[in-house]
């Protein structure tokens, strides 16, 4: 299911998970907002989720292949 994601190259799913969830840097990261948002419960609009989904998929899918990595799974780098 996940053969995909271990043939990505490790580097660019790091650098995507820091830039898209940083990003923007200033006030305040957006994922950083959408998750205060949600435990608040806050997170009602669909353009806020939306936005926690793109800005939060490169971080969970960095976690899944480091998790991966370390269970023996798929193709290390």
């Amino acid at each position: 299911m996940f053969g995909w994601l271990d043939r990505f190259p490790l580097h660019i799913l790091v650098i995507a998970a820091l830039l898209l969830g940083l990003s923007p840097f200033f006030p305040e990261p957006h994922l950083w907002e959408k998750l205060k948002m949600l435990a608040a419960g806050e997170l009602v609009r669909p353009i806020d989720i939306l936005d926690l989904l793109m800005h939060a998929t490169p971080v969970v899918l960095l976690a899944i292949r480091l998790i991966r990595m370390k269970m023996g799974l798929g193709v290390n780098q």
